[in-house]
């Protein structure tokens, strides 16, 4: 399953219950602890995903000043900084299906519980998002793949950081130590020891056109499995 609502898995309805059961006043108490649980728990979550991006971006401008801070300083840090920002990306969305668990289970009690409350209509037990929560909490389990995660936090974040560090790479071996006049002295700069330029910069190409087509292929994931479940909640 990949996201939660009162339509069940694959988006197929459960059955309407005619006899709509009310909770008790301790029941809604308790209902409303358990909401402000998840709410904290999400809460938590999304901190944890704040922490990678805000080491992302301090590892990021720490590069650029050690790139930048003097004509002759190497561009080498801007690509070391690369794989280094992948793998906080990676941890990122390992985080990231945490939090989208304890965010489902809290829209489904705003969308399904307290919204039909709010409109006077009915805050009880219709045998299908209840049942649906209890089964979550019964059998937990992740609402979305590892591989959309990742593709979900390159989107939001990462592929900004990737395109600048691109950007400023280039601008990099373009001006430094002298400005380049032709391609030729684009790759002496970019030179790293024995490694060519030429070669430097087609390694760095391929890293950058991989995660362009990751989030590519994750986004239209994302929009075959929203089409699939249409009512669903978009997590």
């Amino acid at each position: 399953m990949n996201t939660m609502s009162s339509r069940g898995i694959h988006g197929d309805c459960l059955p309407e219950n005619p006899h709509l059961q009310q909770f008790s006043a301790a029941e809604m108490g308790a209902i409303a602890h358990l909401y402000r649980g998840e709410v904290y728990r999400s809460t938590m979550w999304r901190s944890r995903l704040d922490t990678t991006t805000n080491w992302t971006v301090v590892l990021t401008g720490v590069s650029l000043t050690a790139v930048f801070g003097s004509a002759s300083a190497s561009p080498l840090p801007l690509i070391l900084v690369g794989p280094l920002v992948a793998v906080f990306l990676l941890l990122e969305a390992r985080r990231y299906r945490y939090f989208n668990v304890w965010r489902a289970r809290a829209r489904l009690l705003e969308t399904d519980f307290y919204a039909p409350m709010l409109r006077g209509q009915h805050g009880g037990m219709d045998g299908r998002w209840n049942a649906l929560l209890a089964d979550d909490y019964d059998a937990p389990r992740f609402h979305i793949s590892y591989v959309r995660a990742v593709g979900r936090r390159l989107r939001k974040n990462y592929i900004w950081v990737f395109m600048m560090q691109a950007l400023t790479y280039f601008g990099k071996i373009f001006i430094h130590p002298t400005p380049a006049t032709s391609m030729a002295d684009a790759f002496a700069h970019a030179r790293i020891g024995p490694v060519s330029g030429q070669l430097v910069i087609a390694a760095g190409a391929a890293f950058h056109a991989f995660w362009i087509m990751l989030a590519l292929v994750t986004y239209l994931m994302e929009r075959r499995v929203r089409r699939r479940d249409q009512s669903l909640i978009a997590m």
